[in-house]
């Protein structure tokens, strides 16, 4: 089969083009189709799905090796999202039949996804016409920002496979933008997937740096809440991090609220 003939993969990160996670799903997607990678120059983690002024916009093209195999690939001077952007409009040869954003260092879960930007990739992705996947692996917060060995993206990548396989051949459904999926830092192949809502739960807790001198430079940190009993059943959370799955959770770009418009209106309404 001809590469114009096979299903075309755009597939990025948050991470950085040079991130293990990414490669490990390159390797894992190339068996469905041709891939073109199209990923941040550096690191971008929490750039949700911003698209900023002062990204210098430059795409390099480089040259990695994967398991002995060589890839072309396209590292670009901007967030996730530009990078999307950049891969379908620019690089790409023609319009992807799937976006995949992954495979991120540390989950992104409940609240926190409008901050990821491995979903905010995949939600570009969305935006621009296409189905999406956002893949993410648990892993210790010291490890989000590394390029570490710690983290086996063996099971990530066979289940990126899988849910990208069924992506490419399933009808998409009206309203569902991205599928965002969760899994467990010591998941195996036969773990089980379990479909979630997000968690409305607080997962990712800040830690309070106010003890800093004033005028010292600082950041606000974050640790994973253990109040697991806050995680409501059939959460992505829950799913995660009590029943030990893979949490499948279908994201929209729709935000408005499943409010009872007139309902709300009523209560807006100023009594005359």
């Amino acid at each position: 089969m001809l590469a114009k003939d096979k299903p075309l993969i755009l597939l990025t990160n948050d991470d950085g083009i040079r991130s293990p996670g990414l490669w490990a799903a390159a390797d894992a997607l190339s068996e469905l189709g041709f891939v073109v990678v199209a990923a941040p120059r550096e690191q971008s983690s929490g750039f949700s799905r911003s698209l900023p002024n002062s990204s210098d916009g430059l795409i390099l093209k480089e040259e990695v090796t994967v398991r002995e195999k060589k890839w072309d690939v396209f590292a670009v001077g901007g967030s996730p999202a530009q990078a999307v952007q950049r891969g379908v409009l620019e690089i790409a040869p023609r319009k992807p039949d799937l976006v995949v954003a992954g495979i991120n260092y540390g989950e992104n879960v409940g609240l926190g996804v409008t901050i990821s930007g491995t979903v905010g990739a995949a939600l570009e992705g969305a935006a621009l016409g296409i189905p999406s996947l956002a893949v993410s692996i648990e892993a210790e917060p010291r490890l989000h920002l590394s390029y570490s060995d710690e983290v086996d993206f063996t099971t990530a990548a066979f289940f990126t496979q899988r849910f990208a396989a069924i992506a490419l051949q399933m009808e998409w459904m009206s309203d569902m933008d991205v599928l965002k999926v969760e899994v467990p830092r010591d998941a195996t192949t036969a773990t089980p997937w379990k479909m979630t809502r997000l968690t409305r739960a607080k997962y990712y807790v800040p830690i309070d740096h106010s003890q800093n001198e004033a005028g010292e430079p600082s950041r606000v940190g974050y640790t994973v809440s253990q109040a697991h009993e806050t995680f409501e059943p059939g959460s992505d959370a829950h799913a995660l991090r009590v029943l030990r799955q893979v949490a499948v959770t279908p994201l929209s770009l729709d935000l408005t609220a499943k409010v009872d418009f007139q309902v709300l209106e009523n209560a807006l309404r100023i009594p005359d």
